[in-house]
């Protein structure tokens, strides 16, 4: 899961979704929360969006993880993977060795891609963001 977490360093948040963790949390660097918290004022802009990875925010790489190491990231979820857990040892490996992260990422992707759907449940989604 760690490996597959790397696909945000492509990719945005709408600020309704990290809101909570620049107001409450102490996880966070405070140059990143204040830099939010100006983007995204409290009582509008909770359709405003920032990158997941404002280092390279279009580019595929290791990033993420290095934004981790320095508690810059953007969501609660994200900053779990480094936060004193036993994610933290993968997640510094990945912020150190991106063709590790990139071999681990593309076999956990393959893996991903080959589960079968539960019988008749479920669905293959021609649109991941919608129910076919």
């Amino acid at each position: 899961m760690i490996a597959l977490s790397g696909a945000l360093t492509i990719g945005q948040a709408r600020r309704v979704r990290f809101r909570d963790r620049i107001h409450t949390e102490n996880n966070i660097d405070t140059s990143l929360a204040t830099s939010l918290k100006s983007n995204c004022p409290n009582t509008t802009g909770d359709d405003n969006i920032c990158p997941l990875d404002a280092s390279t925010p279009n580019t595929f790489d290791n990033f993420y993880y290095k934004i981790l190491l320095n508690r810059k990231g953007v969501l609660h979820s994200d900053q779990q993977l480094f936060n004193g857990g036993s994610g933290d040892s993968q997640t510094k490996i990945y912020a150190s060795d991106m063709v590790t992260f990139f071999d681990d990422f593309s076999t956990a992707m393959v893996k991903m891609g080959n589960i079968p759907r539960n019988g008749s449940s479920g669905q293959i989604r021609i649109n991941c963001r919608k129910v076919n």
